[in-house]
């Protein structure tokens, strides 16, 4: 789905994967379930572009519903997976993620948040074999050179990524404005967030 200028996004109010382009090719920003990778191609052929555009993928923290496709991607393509230092070893499958944070859980909700999951591959999780890691503060050499702002609580590596070229910001899951786990709509801190007040 266009949202705009060189600004792409694929996926639902569950699950997101975006896409921003300029002359240089694509920046994938997070890379959602495994099974999402087919609604990718289809975005970048009604973009005009094709999987060989895409430069690099940026990851806003190394959780699995964020990092679905991105080692078929590096696997397949070699491009580049670039996570925060401090979820490299998440995103690689050596550290999990504590059952923490939950909150309140409406059934109907979280039925809806697993069976979108189970059906694009959310259960298969395909851990990162070679992350190339990033600090607070650096602008990425990649398609509309996308800046990363430390933004840990959800998890330690989370960021935030400005991309002033397309006029967004991508928060991933430092915050939300859908609860996965109750259905309420309204800006709040995403669920399964580690520590609320950090």
């Amino acid at each position: 789905m266009r949202l705009g200028p060189s600004l792409h996004r694929v996926g639902s109010d569950l699950v997101n994967v975006y896409l921003v382009e300029d002359d240089d090719g694509v920046t994938v920003i997070d890379a959602g379930l495994s099974g999402q990778w087919g609604e990718v191609e289809d975005e970048l052929e009604a973009m005009g572009r094709s999987a060989e555009d895409i430069r690099g993928l940026v990851l806003t923290h190394g959780d699995t519903d964020h990092i679905g496709f991105a080692e078929r991607l590096h696997a397949e393509r070699g491009v580049p997976v670039y996570v925060h230092q401090a979820d490299a070893d998440r995103a690689m499958g050596k550290v999990r993620k504590p059952m923490t944070g939950w909150g309140p859980v409406k059934l109907g909700a979280l039925g809806r948040f697993l069976a979108y999951s189970g059906r694009r591959g959310g259960l298969r999780t395909h851990w990162l074999s070679q992350p190339t890691t990033f600090d607070d503060g650096v602008t990425l050499g990649l398609p509309c050179s996308p800046r990363v702002i430390h933004a840990p609580g959800h998890t330690p590596g989370s960021v935030v990524i400005d991309v002033p070229e397309v006029d967004a910001v991508f928060v991933g899951d430092a915050m939300t404005t859908g609860n996965v786990l109750t259905g309420e709509s309204g800006p709040a801190l995403a669920p399964f967030t580690l520590d609320p007040v950090q």
